[in-house]
């Protein structure tokens, strides 16, 4: 997986690129914050798609689009209220929360969750982004009307 970000105008734009199977790659483009838009780049008898996406990439360099490194995200803690230590349901609501931030961060072009924890009456799951203040607001309305709705805070985990 490849994410490279720019801003323009100051608005932060995304392109990104994954292989989905040995055949095709995927290459996903937006304003951070939003969906975007996405395709499917498939090998031919001629090229391989990694091909063809190195050639999107190498544009993408050239228009100055650049890799954010990982310690250069912000740290965004979803926080919830447990009994104690928590409870194997606790564990498990964790880790759906943590595949819906996956696929609501990647969708978004705003990063990734990288697990969680549990014990002393809290549990926390931990996202690195590279816009603590549009993800928290993509989070959020993700999270409203669902079983997810209850967390008592997101927070920059860095400020903390």
């Amino acid at each position: 997986m490849l994410k490279l970000y720019k801003n323009i105008d100051g608005i932060l734009h995304y392109w990104e690129t994954w292989d989905k199977n040995k055949k095709t790659g995927i290459v996903h483009w937006g304003i951070a914050g939003q969906t975007g838009e996405s395709k499917e780049v498939s090998s031919t008898l001629l090229q391989s798609f990694t091909k063809k996406i190195q050639k999107e990439v190498s544009a993408k360099i050239n228009e100055r689009y650049t890799e954010i490194d990982i310690d250069d995200h912000f740290t965004l803690l979803i926080e919830f209220e447990v009994d104690g230590m928590g409870s194997n349901m606790d564990l498990d609501k964790r880790a759906r929360l943590q595949d819906k931030m996956d696929s609501v961060l990647g969708w978004a072009g705003l990063g990734h969750c990288d697990g969680g924890s549990i014990g002393s009456g809290t549990m926390e799951v931990c996202c690195y982004v590279v816009d603590f203040d549009i993800a928290k607001k993509v989070i959020t309305e993700s999270l409203n009307g669902t079983e997810f709705a209850d967390y008592t805070r997101i927070y920059d985990g860095d400020a903390e």
